[in-house]
């Protein structure tokens, strides 16, 4: 006896797998496309390796090797003593010019950057009860300059005092003696704190950019019309889109992470795990927010310059990436706890100066999953399988 025919218009079970199915093939779609666009890649993985060359050896916030006029009116063992002193320090690269109006017009042609004159009268002034005044003349264009060669010359001055009252075996008279310590980066290497927050901008702009260019670029090229027809739910083409740009981006993490230990020689204290759950989180963020911004705009340009204002920028000056937070105005600091960036910074800096410090990671990395799940759940809620 025949079967039954199935009516055409029966609903018909979904295939078991199917969404798996469809899952894999938008994965390796994306991981096609990724090889044919070198852009991509370049991204990930160039920009990286340009941005950590740029900062680790081109931006330094250490003030060594200042170049500094020493004027000596009238030289004798006590000034020849005291200059010894520059002579000796990383910080300075003095230079003697014949007068104090030669000087002061090194300092205005920028070939120094201070001046420290001493009068005729410094040896004789010395011994009187008042001692001898110095003139310090600083060019106080870069204050923050200007401020370090400022300790720095009193520093000088405090060692060549110290010498000088040991040589006549009496002890400096000083109401305060000072123990320093410096905690997490005894060295004070610029360095050490600008590699870490630097991964923390380099990420931002993976994350966000790649995904906003991406999506766009299908609305473009019209392909995200020929997606929308076929089976494929929002949440599959959502994943298809997340899971290689994660990969793309943990992969730039890597080389970020790589770079800064062995080739700049940042110290790594804490724990990699900790880090990279961390650079996770804040990855996942920085695709919510990529993925947000290609919700608004369909053009790739329009989408590359919202990622770039949006992102970047807020992560390169609110972040703490270089500029002290706790020092800006106080509306200034509440809009950086608006940005995932400056959560990530915090976690990176302690991770590598200071060790696995949880009072500091969890509070932050808390903050990174919040984030993550609010882009993320808005641009879900966005995207939605229509063209209009």
């Amino acid at each position: 006896m025949n079967a039954p025919l199935e009516s055409p218009n029966a609903p018909r079970a979904p295939a078991r797998g199917g969404s798996r199915t469809r899952l894999r093939g938008l994965l390796r779609k994306e991981f096609y496309q990724i090889l044919r666009d070198p852009s991509s890649l370049a991204i990930a993985f160039l920009l990286p390796l340009v941005l950590l060359l740029i900062f680790g050896y081109g931006v330094s916030l250490d003030a060594e090797h200042v170049p500094i006029a020493l004027v000596v009116e009238l030289p004798s063992p006590d000034t020849a003593s005291f200059t010894s002193g520059f002579h000796q320090s990383r910080y300075f690269e003095p230079v003697f010019p014949r007068s104090l109006r030669e000087a002061e017009q090194a300092l205005l042609d920028r070939r120094v950057m201070a001046i420290v004159h001493l009068r005729s009268d410094f040896a004789r002034q010395l011994r009187q009860p008042g001692g001898a005044p110095i003139q310090v003349i600083v060019n106080g264009v870069d204050a923050n300059t200007a401020r370090l060669v400022l300790g720095y010359v009193q520093g000088v001055w405090q060692k060549w005092l110290q010498r000088e009252a040991l040589a006549r075996g009496e002890t400096l008279a000083m109401p305060i003696q000072l123990e320093q310590r410096i905690w997490f980066n005894s060295e004070l290497r610029s360095r050490n704190f600008l590699v870490p927050g630097l991964i923390a901008v380099i990420m931002t702009l993976i994350g966000a950019l790649l995904t906003a260019m991406v999506m766009a670029r299908e609305w473009e090229r019209g392909t995200m019309e020929a997606l929308l027809v076929t089976p494929v739910t929002m949440r599959e083409v959502l994943l298809g889109k997340l899971i290689p740009y994660f990969i793309l981006g943990m992969g730039g993490m890597s080389l970020s992470v790589g770079m800064g230990v062995w080739l700049f020689g940042v110290p790594l204290r804490g724990s990699l795990l900790v880090l990279f759950g961390a650079a996770a989180l804040f990855l996942l963020a920085a695709l919510g927010m990529g993925l947000l911004i290609s919700t608004v705009t369909k053009n790739q340009f329009v989408a590359g310059q919202l990622a770039i204002i949006t992102t970047f920028l807020p992560a390169f000056i609110l972040s703490g990436f270089i500029f002290d937070v706790g020092s800006m105005p106080p509306i200034v600091q509440w809009l950086t706890h608006l940005l995932a960036a400056s959560y990530f910074v915090a976690i990176l800096q302690t991770v590598f100066l200071a060790g696995n410090v949880w009072s500091v990671i969890l509070p932050n990395s808390l903050a990174l999953l919040l984030m993550a799940a609010l882009f993320l759940g808005v641009s879900r809620r966005k995207l939605r399988k229509r063209l209009e």
